[in-house]
């Protein structure tokens, strides 16, 4: 699906946002909650119903159910509203930014419009877009500055409409056109608005007449009758232009709208549908088996559809709305995923959260999210055994099934599969609370990084206490407690978070923290704990926020204020003054430091010691093992991203698959790499045969892992030979050498335990039909496998 982008030229403003035009869904996927419907819409045959950020269709014929999101070439912003033209067979999509998006459904293309997004003369906070309304090809934007008109046949905006008191500035919740008059529903006393639709100088605030005044909500007609909603919950009918009050809910309407001649009124807890004579055709009240608020509901036929907070939307009856079917595509509970982990083809998400200042407050009690092979997989709070603020996960490496996620708040959650076993907390186990002086009752355990080291114990963090550092046997049930005394004074005052914890090839764990920069500790030797933290030491700031270590074992630091990094890890408590240096790269042979002050809210490394760098406000960049060469850096204009603040990064090592948390959502990137074997056992090369209809790269294509033969199950340090059957050389491909992403324009490259050949021999031709072999030597242990691959052209 493209982003379509027309240039014109109107009269209220000049152009439209030029975006990438590229197709994303090869390589990109969303991973959107589509839970929480914010408005619903309808064509002919099919309803649209917007989530936060994303919006899914359900067919009325097939029930298929389509999602469209910023893979597809939506902006990630927040929707406010949605209508559809069956006019034009589009659907126009509102944002609370201002912004305006228009989807044709005969291409599935996607029109960004920033007329209202870029207008500076208009308060940023007034610029969310309340409600559209078509009428002969114009469609009067709703929103809280005054009308805006658009122009559907022409593609271009028309006149905006202030229509306040000298023309100022007033919010319009909606619009009708009725009897050949335009009608504005004005919120902040500014009443009940009407002005000639056909009059050419709408623009004169002098043409809009008050016909009652108050706050009014809604403006609806239906089979020539014309309704408005006060905010005093008064349904009223237009008469002459004289209001008669019809009927007052008993609690205020959060939607309105008309579809098949009938009038929705939907509250948190009621859906009301009339006709046009405000006859109730049906009342839908709270439901037990959806304990949920209702948002927006909408008719077609004898049929009902109900938007919710929890359920998508929900469908039922007119005549007799008892059975309710769930309408919603697969999805995790939430966007705003706060932690990631991807282990053995499974990805977990948590949506705790603390903020800047390792602060939980206000506790939120939110469930869990798991993808495995059966999609998503839910799990509501109540399965979670009290525990709040879901943060890190670790799974145990010698048991998949078993994992751990910390609470910074009520301790350590352990599960079995998908089900919530046992709360480690202060009760049973060694974790300890933070002391309030004053209040001993208080409890809060604030458990943040926790890791696996290769004896099988699980470490984990505990911030605000002496005693931060434990270990947790799974097989003895033993713990064993470590001390940061001797380096944090005051562990209440002194020292706010321990977001992230790694340990080394020496055992060393590094922790990283709020005020005292990098602590590492290592129990096995006499002076065991040592930190590092000022700018003397190479620190932009001594607020520490991700941690990885690469595959030379050196470690990568996120700070505040930029990326530094530990060269010499084993030689850490030996070396009498330690530092962690910048990394510099040349750009048009100036030299820059690699995110040089940007908050860098996570790091991972992936099979080719590549790095990913998740940044606060920057998007995400992915640069090669030493930094040197930024191979790709995704933005919110230039991939699917939602947004540009990263929560965190994982990477599933069996495909590699990366996966970006963002406050407006999840999606994941199809890398193509994969985590280096023990063994050359289970090595194999697909496609297999190659057939003419599949597509060889092309030279500098590497990167796009939906092409090209791949070479899977390698180890860490191999050699790869293709030849033809009479044994000459085709490609020879290296790791450490030909790396794949380095852009080095190599037919041949290994990404960790992947290779990946675009079908061309030395002399950069494409191979003719025939065998090949793939002869794979391992340069360590020497072993060795041999593959054969037809390719038929």
């Amino acid at each position: 699906m493209l982003k379509k982008v027309i240039l014109v030229f109107t009269i209220l403003f000049f152009a439209l946002q030029p975006v990438d035009c590229q197709d994303f869904s090869t390589l990109w996927q969303g991973h959107f909650s589509y839970n929480s419907v914010i408005d619903i819409t309808k064509s002919d045959s099919k309803l649209y119903a917007a989530s936060e950020n994303a919006i899914f269709s359900y067919d009325f014929f097939t029930e298929d159910i389509e999602t469209i999101t910023t893979v597809e070439g939506l902006s990630g912003d927040f929707i406010s509203t949605i209508e559809y033209s069956q006019t034009y067979q589009l659907l126009l999509i509102g944002y609370t930014s201002g912004l305006v998006e228009i989807y044709f459904e005969n291409d599935c293309s996607i029109l960004s419009v920033v007329d209202i997004l870029d207008k500076v003369t208009i308060d940023p906070a007034l610029k969310a877009i309340n409600d559209f309304n078509e009428h002969e090809g114009l469609v009067y934007i709703a929103t809280d500055f005054g009308i805006s008109v658009y122009d559907l046949q022409r593609i271009e905006f028309g006149d905006t409409y202030f229509i306040g008191s000298g023309g100022s500035q007033i919010p319009v919740e909606k619009t009708t056109v009725f009897n050949n008059a335009i009608y504005a529903a004005c919120t902040m006393n500014n009443g009940l608005k009407k002005a000639d639709v056909n009059s050419t100088n709408l623009v004169d605030f002098q043409e809009w007449q008050t016909i009652a005044t108050g706050d009014f909500l809604s403006i609806e007609q239906s089979e020539g009758r014309l309704y408005a909603l006060r905010a005093n919950r008064d349904l009223l009918e237009v008469v002459n232009d004289v209001l008669v009050t019809q009927l007052n809910f008993s609690s205020l309407p959060v939607n309105t709208e008309v579809s098949d001649n009938n009038l929705a009124y939907t509250t948190t807890s009621n859906v009301y549908i009339y006709n046009s004579d405000l006859a109730l055709q049906v009342q839908v009240s709270p439901l037990e088996d959806y304990p949920t608020q209702f948002t927006a509901s909408i008719t077609d036929k004898d049929d009902l559809y109900i938007g919710t907070k929890d359920y998508g939307v929900l469908k039922t009856s007119i005549t007799n709305p008892v059975e309710f079917q769930e309408i919603l595509p697969d999805g995790p509970l939430l966007n705003d995923g706060f932690k990631l982990n991807a282990f053995n083809s499974k990805v977990w998400v948590t949506f705790g959260e603390y903020d800047q200042f390792y602060n939980p407050f206000p506790l939120n009690s939110r469930g869990i999210s798991r993808l495995d092979d059966e999609g998503w997989r839910n799990i509501p709070f109540d399965s979670l055994l009290t525990a709040r603020c879901l943060a890190d996960i670790t799974v145990n490496p010698s048991d998949p099934n078993q994992t751990f996620i910390s609470s910074y708040h009520d301790g350590l959650l352990e599960f079995n599969d998908i089900e919530a076993i046992k709360l480690f907390n202060n009760t049973n186990s060694p974790l300890q609370s933070l002391i309030l002086p004053g209040n001993p009752d208080f409890v809060s355990i604030r458990v943040g990084g926790t890791i696996f080291d290769r004896e099988g114990k699980l470490w984990s963090i505990t911030s605000r206490v002496d005693e931060a550092l434990k270990s947790y046997d799974p097989a003895s049930g033993q713990w064993q407690t470590f001390s940061f005394e001797d380096l944090i004074e005051d562990a209440l005052v002194d020292e706010l978070g321990f977001p992230e914890l790694v340990i080394d090839n020496n055992n060393t764990k590094f922790v990283a923290a709020y005020d005292s920069g990098l602590i590492a500790y290592n129990e096995n030797l006499q002076n065991p704990l040592r930190s590092i933290r000022s700018r003397e030491q190479g620190f932009p700031s001594r607020s520490v926020r991700a941690l990885a270590l690469d595959r030379s074992n050196q470690l990568w630091i996120g700070t505040d204020f930029g990326l530094r990094v530990l060269f010499n890890t084993g030689n850490f408590f030996d070396d009498p003054d330690p530092s962690v240096e910048q990394i510099i790269f040349l750009e048009d042979g100036i030299p820059r430091e690699l995110l040089e002050g940007q908050f860098v809210t996570d790091i991972k490394i992936d099979g080719s010691n590549n790095k990913w760098l998740g940044t606060g406000d920057s998007g995400v960049f992915y640069v090669t093992p030493n930094g040197q060469n930024t191979i790709y850096h995704f933005t919110k204009d230039n991939s699917p991203l939602p947004s540009n603040a990263i929560n965190d990064i994982t990477i599933d090592e069996s495909n590699g698959t990366v996966y970006f948390a963002t406050p407006n959502g999840l999606v994941s990137f199809r890398a193509g790499g994969s985590q280096p074997q023990e063994e050359l056992a289970d090595a194999y090369v697909y496609p297999n045969p190659v057939r003419p209809d599949y597509n060889i790269l092309g030279f500098d294509n590497l990167n796009d892992i939906t092409k090209g033969v791949k070479i899977v199950g390698l180890t860490e340090n191999v050699n790869i030979k293709i030849t033809d059957i009479e044994g000459n050389l085709v490609a020879e491909a290296q790791s450490r050498v030909n790396q794949r992403n380095s852009n080095l324009g190599y037919n041949f490259a290994i990404d960790g335990g992947t290779g990946i050949w675009n079908g061309k021999n030395m002399g950069n031709n494409i191979v003719a039909s025939g065998v090949y072999l793939v002869l794979i030597s391992d340069l360590d242990s020497f072993e060795t496998k041999v593959l054969k691959l037809l390719i038929i052209r």
